[in-house]
């Protein structure tokens, strides 16, 4: 097929394409003469001539295939422009419709908007000027309505403030009634300051009998009538008048004087309170102020008669002077209270010679306990500390009566006692007068705070230096000494004996007499102490036992433990003596009691007990948890809670690293020896390497034993050594002391079972000698674990490796088989056997 020309191509263009303007007449330019911007350029052009116009293709086509390719594209860019332009036409008689009938709706809209138009116009433009007109007269009159409201309103005022002033000074004239002209300068206050001291006021109350303005008429009268009161109200004081004291104490907050009034009557309620701490203490003999609770019972009366005053006087305050103001009141009685309260706490602390006790306490030596931690070298008296001054007969420089060097215990604990009531009694003052000055808006149950007339208050201060300091020292003493004559007086039990013959003449469990004194006054000074309810005190008092129950009671132990009692044998090889062993086991049992006392005894304080006098008494509700109930302010409870805690926890992890300890004494020196040669005998006949045939021939030749007892013989053996081992241990030490002493032995059997199994490895056993050997394994581990089964875990290893040592070739290949299936799940078989020991226990059986 022949190339057109280009003539022939133009013409073709021209009929497809009429508005165009391109012709191929133009010379091409060949490209290998071309300069590349030349080139660039025409490649350009050529690109946007292909976009604006979608004949270019055919143009530029070389070949009857582009000319057919780029007709095809004109046919089908022509339909659719067909297509396009049948729709339009389709559409134009629905938009003519529509058109059509807007012009309508827009000719109906244009009358419309013309007749109202002319409604407006005509019609309401007049209503509307008439509506404006009557707004505008509305306003006016509301104008005038407030403007004589508010005249009418200072009319009334300003009559009835010239009513009061002639109110006031017609009833302090001749009538002299006090009570009208009070009640009328109580109605002028409630006329505004600014009617009062206008114009119109000072131009229309003055008369001729009142010419002063009218505030000054009031404060006159306030000033005169203010005095007045003081002196009927002074008077009736003096004279004990109850009746005319209420009179007059209710007229002050009506003349505006209610700061006076409060005042004076502080002072009146304070003078009996004084007059009767002083009569309380102007009426003890030297007798009676001797006796211990004097003091504590006039500082109680104090209170009491202060708290009477506020319960009692408290409804009549706040009804003529308003809420809250019984504070004012109280303020004015804490003053006396500080006073009155001083007073006694000085008179208690000379009379009680509280500081040449405290300088006594001080410098007390401690000499037994002191002497305790010496080595038993420098000791003498066999190693043990001696006993000075102890009432003990026997005791060295024991020439006079007195065991306390000194400081006499009795009196000692007498002043705690005291000491403690008046803190007690301190505790429900300052809890009710927190109470009391609570803010009126708060709620029942919110926390009490303490408040600031008593944070303030001298008496505060002197009760923390003449109460809670010397009370904290002095605890700290009598503990610290009760604790060393506890240990003074220690006795151990009697009757103990290793000898499962003999019987035990003590009941158990058998620890030291100390372990019960001691943890007798670890309850009392806690009990104490916080029956106190001061935060002050217990948070002083309960670490100051954490620390002298580790480093006095269990530093004791540990030294009798080390210096006295320590199993050690006498000679090389030996076993250490039996007194020893009994002594040793005595004091790991008195650890093991002391946890659990001082466990019981927190439980005991936390729970409730400590506060059920308190409950049965109604004091206390009984859905109030002591500590709460004892310390009410704020995080008191919360804080003495958590010190209680720690004290049971610092004790119970000194006890617990002690008693492990000789636990482990125990085990290494008693029951360890004596393990070997009971191991040696159950196992002194014991031949794995015999078979079945081999063992009847053997049984055959003697009639002295059957085959049952040969089976017996190793668990019978075992059984009877450990029997006659740890029975006489066990009958002596507590339950969990012995817990943990089978644990230890137990460990140390469970190796030394595993080594003599691994050494049969190797085929070194018969199949009938397997079977035997887990037979009698299996007793010995029924008898470690008799009635303790948990025991049989430490065991397992061997347990496992005799039953690997039995299985048949099936149930191994089996149990293979299970294991690959399973891919490490929990339902199958749970080792505590390595592949490799596993591996070893299958060749413990000769093949």
């Amino acid at each position: 097929m022949s190339v057109p020309s280009n003539g022939a191509v133009n013409n073709i263009l021209t009929s497809l394409n009429p508005n165009s303007t391109l012709t191929m007449a133009t010379p091409i330019i060949s490209t290998s003469s071309a300069s590349p911007a030349t080139t660039t350029t025409a490649a350009a052009r050529k690109k946007s001539d292909t976009a604006s116009d979608p004949s270019a293709p055919l143009r530029d086509a070389t070949s009857p295939a582009e000319i057919r390719a780029a007709l095809a594209n004109l046919h089908t860019r022509e339909s659719a422009l067909t297509s396009r332009l049948t729709a339009l036409v389709s559409s134009q008689q629905d938009l003519v419709r529509s058109l059509s009938r807007l012009d309508n709706l827009r000719a109906g809209l244009g009358a419309q908007v013309i007749a109202a138009r002319g409604i407006s116009n005509g019609m309401l433009s007049s209503a509307s000027e008439t509506a404006s007109h009557l707004s505008s007269r509305v306003r006016a009159l509301d104008l005038e309505k407030q403007r004589v409201e508010d005249t009418l309103r200072v009319v009334e005022q300003v009559a009835e403030l010239k009513a009061c002033v002639a109110g006031v000074v017609g009833s302090m004239g001749a009538p002299q009634d006090w009570e009208a002209a009070a009640e009328y300068i109580a109605r002028a206050a409630r006329v505004p300051e600014e009617i009062v001291r206008g114009g119109f006021a000072a131009a229309v109350v003055p008369t001729v009998e009142v010419p002063d303005p009218p505030w000054v008429t009031l404060e006159s009268a306030k000033e005169s009538l203010c005095n007045l009161f003081l002196r009927e109200f002074k008077k009736a004081a003096t004279d004990v008048d109850g009746a005319k004291v209420t009179r007059f104490f209710k007229l002050f907050p009506l003349i505006g004087r209610g700061d006076v009034g409060l005042d004076v009557y502080g002072q009146y309620v304070c003078q009996g309170v004084a007059g009767t701490a002083r009569a309380v203490l102007k009426d003890g003999t030297a007798a009676v102020r001797k006796d211990g609770f004097f003091f504590a019972n006039a500082l109680t009366r104090l209170f009491e008669h202060i708290a009477h005053i506020v319960d009692g006087h408290g409804g009549l305050v706040e009804r003529h002077y308003g809420t809250g103001k019984m504070v004012k009141v109280i303020e004015r009685l804490q003053m006396e209270a500080d006073v009155q309260g001083g007073i006694i706490l000085d008179s208690w602390s000379d009379e009680r010679t509280v500081d040449r006790r405290l300088t006594d306490v001080r410098s007390y030596p401690f000499s037994f306990l002191v002497q305790s931690f010496l080595g038993p070298q420098n000791r003498g008296f066999g190693g043990a500390p001696p006993r000075v001054n102890s009432p003990a007969v026997g005791g060295t420089n024991n020439a006079r009566n007195s065991e306390d060097e000194g400081v006499d215990m009795k009196e000692v604990d007498a002043l705690l006692n005291e000491i403690a009531i008046m803190l007690g009694r301190w505790s429900l003052y300052s809890r009710f007068l927190a109470g009391k000055c609570k803010e009126p808006n708060a709620p029942e149950d919110a926390p009490l705070t303490i408040p600031d007339v008593l944070l303030k208050s001298n008496l505060t201060r002197k009760v923390s230096t003449k109460l809670v300091t010397p009370y904290n020292e002095l605890t700290k003493f009598f503990f610290r000494r009760s604790v060393e004559k506890a240990f003074q007086l220690d006795e151990f039990p009697s009757g103990l004996t290793l000898n499962p013959k003999k019987s035990i003449e003590s009941n158990p469990p058998f620890i030291i007499s100390a372990v019960d004194d001691v943890m007798y006054i670890v309850n009392t000074v806690i009990q104490k102490s916080i029956s106190t309810s001061q935060r002050d005190v217990v948070k002083e008092v309960i670490p100051s036992i954490s620390s002298l129950l580790g480093t006095d009671f269990v530093g004791m132990i540990q030294r009798k433990m080390r210096d006295e009692s320590y199993p050690k044998p006498l000679v090389q090889g030996g076993f250490p003596p039996e007194d020893k062993i009994v002594a040793f086991i005595v004091l790991i049992n008195s650890l093991d009691v002391a946890n659990d006392y001082l466990a019981r005894i927190i439980a005991g304080i936390t729970n409730g007990s400590s506060s059920s006098d308190q409950q049965q008494n109604g004091s206390v509700p009984a859905s109030q948890s002591p500590l709460s109930a004892a310390f009410p302010f704020k995080s008191d409870a919360k804080e003495v809670l958590t010190r209680l805690n720690n004290l049971n926890g610092s004790f119970t992890a000194k006890t617990t690293e002690l008693l492990n300890e000789g636990l482990k004494v125990l085990f290494s020196q008693v029951v360890k020896p004596r393990l070997r040669p009971v191991l040696t005998d159950t196992f002194r006949d014991a031949d794995y390497t015999l078979t079945e045939e081999e063992l009847a021939e053997i049984l055959a030749q003697t009639d002295e034993i059957t085959e049952d007892d040969l089976l017996e013989e190793v668990p019978r053996r075992f059984e009877a050594g450990w029997d006659a081992l740890m029975k006489p241990i066990s009958r002596l030490l507590t339950p969990k002391t012995f817990t943990t002493l089978l644990d230890l032995t137990a460990d140390y059997l469970a190796k030394i079972l595993w080594k003599r199994v691994e050494s049969y490895a190797g085929g070194r056993t018969s199949a009938y000698g397997a079977i035997r050997m887990e037979r009698d394994f299996g007793g010995i581990i029924g008898t470690i674990s008799k009635g303790n089964y948990a025991v049989r875990e430490v065991f397992a290893k061997i347990s496992q490796a005799l039953m690997i040592a039995n299985m048949e070739e099936e149930e191994w290949d089996e149990l293979l088989m299970e294991e690959e299936q399973s891919n490490g799940d929990d339902e199958g078989m749970q080792w505590v056997l390595t592949e490799e020991e596993r591996r070893r226990a299958r060749t413990i059986v000769k093949v």
